[in-house]
């Protein structure tokens, strides 16, 4: 049922609709190691980020249309992030502008190997101004839409009201868990979700948070420099992967970084095997 869903999504020309963050990085990269207490030569650079915004860009580099509801501020990380959204003929009308809106930025502090070392959010606008009020002006957008993707930088009741306006109309909700503190948003809306795309330790906190106990790990895969094999990564993700499963989620995609994902639903006895090439498709279904 799941890939079945997936295909019509895929197929449809309609706007996906994408609801969450839009937010600007700020990355501080040191050229030299820091020392604590005063200034270190580097680089400073400014990055186009927020995981709704992300995915609805690469939703624009792969041919596909899609409707993205936000909140930013008359501000210069506002305008930064809109700039390039109306160079590329992207509808505005979905993101939220006012005086008293902060845009959401990080700053990331990387040390001298490229690791991230420290870094500050300041994404509370999304959680405040992005509110179910301002999502039910869009809800004509929401009832056509072949997908509607949340990301878990809502708040539980823009969350809430957007999975339920989708649900109204059995629109399939891709939900985006962020980060591993955020993924644990789940356990409200897990009725209403379709698919999900978590990475290891989102998909381990997702789990504990729809189970009654904490009972799975933080991933290490790394043990004394020995990298684990494609198949016992599988098998120690397995089981959490499965109470995503039996809770209703239909298909679970588990990013890997370098090494890949895990496409993961329900084998159902008798159904036929998902034929990709049997359909007509959009060119993103095609390029994806």
């Amino acid at each position: 049922m799941a890939l079945e869903k997936l295909e019509q999504v895929l197929s449809d020309e309609a706007a996906a609709v994408v609801i969450g963050g839009m937010v600007l990085d700020i990355n501080a990269i040191p050229s030299v190691v820091a020392n604590p207490g005063t200034t270190t030569p580097g680089k400073v650079l400014y990055a186009l980020g927020g995981v709704a915004r992300n995915i609805a860009e690469c939703m624009l580099k792969l041919g596909a249309k899609s409707f993205m509801i936000s909140a930013v501020g008359l501000d210069l990380p506002g305008s930064l992030l809109l700039e390039p959204w109306k160079s590329a003929g992207l509808s505005e009308e979905g993101i939220r502008r006012k005086q008293d809106i902060e845009t959401a930025d990080v700053c990331n502090i990387f040390d001298g190997k490229g690791e991230l070392a420290a870094a500050v959010a300041s994404v509370e606008a999304i959680e405040k101004f992005l509110t179910p009020e301002w999502i039910q002006n869009f809800k004509f957008n929401i009832r056509s839409a072949p997908i509607v993707m949340v990301d878990a930088n809502l708040s539980l009741p823009a969350l809430l009201a957007s999975c339920q306006m989708a649900a109204e109309h059995q629109t399939p909700v891709w939900f985006e868990p962020v980060s591993v503190t955020k993924s644990k948003k789940v356990a409200s809306i897990v009725k209403y979700i379709t698919f999900t795309s978590p990475n290891e330790n989102e998909l381990i906190a997702m789990a504990n948070a729809l189970s009654s106990e904490a009972k799975f790990m933080p991933m290490e895969k790394d043990s004394g420099n020995v990298k684990l094999s494609t198949e016992s990564l599988f098998r120690m993700l397995k089981p959490a992967i499965w109470v995503l499963l039996e809770k209703g989620i239909q298909l679970v995609i588990v990013t890997l970084g370098p090494d890949g994902v895990f496409l993961c639903f329900k084998a159902i006895h008798g159904v036929e095997k998902y034929d990709s090439m049997k359909n007509k498709h959009s060119s993103f279904s095609r390029e994806l």
